[in-house]
């Protein structure tokens, strides 16, 4: 019988190569950027600096929090029947929906904003003529219809790829089943398909909660214009670390709601304990 080799492997030393030092010195200059910006925050704290422009900041928030979620609403209604235009089979109408989701998904969203806001100026008489231009000359209604459209160019995406992603021999099941195509859309792939979405769309909504900061450049007071106008006012740069702070707690509080409703989804397909 063959002895057994009882004696363990000797311990890899790490070795500190030339990557590996510049990755330190990297993490550390980050950090030491980090700690220098947090002590200058408590440092520089003024509370009669929060009371002028706090209110001010949280109002800006709740405009930032109507734009993102009337337009990613609107966004998931507009993007069924552009997801399902997308799946054709008449060319005609596929080819159009794959030039709307490749205009929006292929430009800058800024562009779409000032093409929709400052674009809209060059056609007023049309517009007033159509008893549009009361929308169209609003900032907030132009964002808020531009952020629309973009969102919905990606939700389509999201819910097509989800769509064709179920297995085909679902659909053949249900046909053999003698289940109409529409029952079988709502009870066997759409169920399915949305728990395959949820997490891009998840991370879509907080894209645009983020993305909505471009607001601020059409005059709308969102967050981000609120910390703007306050920086133009006491040219304090703590205004842009709480900025960052509100953004960063309204995203968090965000994924934490989206695991809980993706674990609550998803109940029937983890394995028992």
């Amino acid at each position: 019988m063959a002895a057994i080799d009882d004696e363990a492997p000797p311990p890899q030393t790490m070795r500190w190569t030339r990557l590996r030092i510049v990755g330190y010195l990297l993490t550390g200059i980050w950090i030491g950027i980090a700690l220098a910006i947090i002590w200058n925050f408590i440092s520089s704290y003024d509370p009669e600096f929060i009371g002028r422009y706090g209110p001010r900041m949280l109002g800006g928030l709740g405009t930032t929090l109507i734009i993102v979620g009337t337009s990613i609403l609107l966004g998931a209604i507009l993007s069924i029947p552009i997801a399902a235009a997308r799946m054709s089979e008449n060319a005609m109408i596929g080819a159009l929906a794959y030039a709307y989701v490749y205009f929006f998904r292929g430009t800058p969203l800024l562009a779409q904003v000032f093409l929709l806001y400052y674009g809209a100026g060059q056609f007023r008489p049309v517009l007033e003529d159509l008893g549009l231009w009361w929308f169209f000359r609003e900032a907030i209604y132009c964002a808020i219809f531009a952020f629309t459209l973009n969102t919905a160019a990606y939700q389509a995406e999201i819910y097509r790829g989800a769509i064709q992603s179920i297995p085909r021999g679902q659909r053949e099941g249900a046909w053999a089943l003698g289940i109409s195509d529409a029952v079988m859309f709502y009870k066997v792939i759409f169920p399915q398909a949305a728990i395959i979405a949820l997490r891009p769309l998840g991370n879509e909504i907080i894209l645009m909660l983020k993305g909505s900061a471009i607001a601020s450049v059409i005059t709308v007071f969102d967050l981000m214009g609120e910390t703007r106008l306050a920086f133009s006012r006491s040219f304090d740069f703590q205004v842009y670390i709480w900025a960052a702070l509100l953004y960063l707690a309204i995203v968090e509080v965000l994924r934490r709601c989206w695991d809980l409703l993706e674990a609550r989804l998803t109940r029937h397909l983890r394995r028992e304990s």
